[in-house]
């Protein structure tokens, strides 16, 4: 059945009206896969709507289960609306922006930087607000919304970093009010590389869980993962002694020496996060790769297990290059007719075959 984005989108919001938390949790998992890997018109459209997700009061009173998991319903609920809120004061998608000397978040301009770097706060905020931990994952359910977040907040973090790798190359040719906003991103960023290295650490906590078969999906991918040591808190030190005196004509060519070399610091420490990340990247793509032949593959043996079980079925198999031996061979043309089909008989077919 073909169904339209728009008509798609509302099902699965009117799925979420339901009491039960099993068909919640389902509408929200396949709204995020589809958010992930489906077409982009898609976000598109919920990033249009008035009204999204509307489950913070969510409660399932159906039994104990029903009161853990509605609280993890809450707060999918709420990423999933700011990731489209996102989309819609951006025009694009974070996780899916191009990456690089050459990226988005590398190439924009100030006034943009410093409007978007806290959307991309704002976002990150939400997602480790999900708050799980290696216990919680040993749940299916719960896992699969992990393993969607978890790649996100690669993708996600990933343009922030780069965005402030922009910040920092461009701090000393900004204003004054420009100085101090972009002060406060930096103080703020800090914090986050803190979350999200715990965030990280709750899914390199999990690899045991993974061996016993419950995020074997990813547990390559986590074990990979490493992030480099935050930049110090004493880089922002000279720059907030900078911003108050920033229409002095003349700095001290100690301290100027003194901030290039703590600048560069930050940025070089900044870009090698950026590296592991893109590598984690590439490691997820090569590991969805050798799933996807892995299942073929097993498809392909049970199929090929049938056909050896009854061999009768390779008739109905166009194309399946079983030859038929004996009496699995056809009787004549008629045998091939469809049943009920009636012979169709050529004038002076009959006149032919008598001759």
């Amino acid at each position: 059945m073909n169904v339209n984005i728009p008509q798609l989108a509302d099902t699965l919001f009117e799925r979420t009206a339901s009491t039960s938390w099993v068909v919640v949790f389902k509408s929200l998992t396949a709204t995020n896969h589809l958010m992930v890997y489906g077409n982009e018109r898609f976000i598109q459209y919920l990033a249009s709507r008035n009204t999204l997700f509307n489950l913070s009061n969510f409660l399932d009173k159906s039994g104990l289960q029903g009161y853990d998991m509605s609280t993890f319903i809450r707060r999918y609920s709420r990423y999933l609306n700011e990731k489209a809120v996102s989309y819609r004061q951006v025009a694009f998608d974070f996780t899916k922006v191009k990456r690089g000397s050459d990226g988005v978040m590398r190439t924009v301009n100030t006034e943009k930087l410093l409007k978007t770097i806290p959307i991309i706060q704002n976002q990150m905020d939400v997602l480790l607000d999900f708050n799980v931990n290696a216990n919680e994952l040993t749940n299916g359910v719960i896992n699969a919304a992990f393993m969607l977040l978890f790649k996100d907040a690669i993708r996600l973090f990933a343009a922030y970093n780069e965005g402030i790798i922009n910040l920092l190359e461009k701090y000393f040719d900004m204003k004054k009010v420009q100085c101090k906003e972009g002060l406060d991103i930096y103080k703020k960023f800090l914090t986050r590389m803190t979350r999200i290295s715990e965030f990280l650490k709750v899914a390199e906590a999990s690899r045991g869980a993974a061996r016993g078969g419950h995020l074997g999906k990813w547990e390559s991918i986590a074990g990979t993962f490493r992030i480099s040591p935050r930049p110090p808190v004493a880089c922002w030190m000279p720059w907030s002694s900078t911003w108050p005196r920033w229409r002095a004509k003349k700095v001290k060519d100690s301290t100027a020496a003194s901030r290039a070399s703590t600048l560069s610091h930050a940025v070089s420490s900044l870009a090698s996060t950026g590296i592991s990340f893109t590598k984690v990247d590439e490691r997820e793509k090569q590991v969805a790769l050798e799933e996807e032949q892995a299942r073929l593959k097993a498809l392909k043996e049970q199929r090929l297990k049938e056909l050896h079980k009854n061999p009768s079925d390779a008739d109905t198999s166009p194309g399946s290059g079983v030859q038929l031996q004996g009496s699995q061979r056809p009787a004549g043309p008629a045998a091939r007719l469809p049943v009920g089909a009636t012979p169709v008989r050529w004038p002076g077919a009959q006149q032919h075959m008598g001759r």
